[in-house]
């Protein structure tokens, strides 16, 4: 955790807003404080302007320090995965050819194949960015990241993987993954982004989950078929390479 979310973080625990039982536990994260403000459990640290005020100020900033990013793409992945695992390399291949293609390596900036992919952008000298999130535990940045941004909130860190980028490319990995996989499905079919590709790498991986939105979602009517057909899938490096390049084409990027 940087000096300033550790700043964040005591201030929080230390300045009780008045009326606040000094019983109640102090939020974890950023994210806690504001998601559970009408948990009585919970001890809040700041008024709603003060909350609005710092939303702004996160927004603000990855703007501006992202201004220069007009063709990126994030790789999503598990933080788990090592170095010896073939997503590690897949991860590190794919993000180098997409450097050398001329665009920018977008990813939360941890581990594994957060990692891997922030080092194919060194590999390829194309600008690595890294967009962590203040967790319960800390998380550090990894050594290839140019542009290193903290976020207090998901949502505007969300923000910013889906502004900045012109496709998602998504290797194996847990929640966190599925969390941007589907949420970048959601935008796409409510037509909130245009001719944007969500890629997935790791075929085995993400094959029992294809099956289960055909044979579960799609059966019960909940999707439609061309809904299936958001998600693409990329056989190697390559192939997803190009995929995300059409995308960048039709995006006028």
């Amino acid at each position: 955790m940087s000096e300033p979310a550790r700043q964040d973080s005591r201030k929080a625990g230390a300045r009780p807003l008045p009326g606040v039982s000094a019983s109640q536990r102090a939020p974890r994260t950023s994210d806690e404080e504001l998601l559970g403000a009408e948990h009585p459990v919970l001890r809040s640290t700041y008024t709603d302007e003060e909350r609005l005020q710092r939303m702004r100020s996160e927004a603000a900033k990855g703007f501006a320090a992202l201004s220069d990013v007009k063709r990126g793409v994030a790789l999503f992945g598990s933080a788990r995965t090592p170095e010896s695992d073939p997503a590690y390399e897949l991860a590190r291949q794919t993000a180098a050819m997409l450097g050398e293609a001329g665009f920018a390596i977008i990813t939360g900036g941890g581990p594994g194949v957060m990692r891997a992919a922030n080092q194919g952008a060194r590999d390829a000298k194309a600008l690595s960015v890294g967009l962590n999130v203040e967790l319960p535990f800390e998380q550090a940045f990894n050594p290839y990241v140019d542009i290193a941004l903290r976020f207090h909130y998901f949502f505007t860190r969300k923000l910013m993987f889906v502004r900045y980028s012109s496709a998602f490319v998504v290797l194996p990995g847990g929640y966190g993954t599925l969390d941007e996989l589907f949420e970048a499905l959601t935008l796409i079919q409510t037509g909130k982004i245009m001719h944007f590709p969500v890629v997935r790498l790791g075929n085995h991986y993400w094959s029992g989950l294809l099956d289960w939105i055909r044979q579960s979602m799609l059966s019960a009517g909940a999707i439609a078929e061309p809904d299936v057909k958001l998600i693409q899938t990329a056989d190697d490096a390559a192939h997803a390479v190009a995929i995300v390049e059409e995308a960048a084409r039709r995006q006028g990027r």
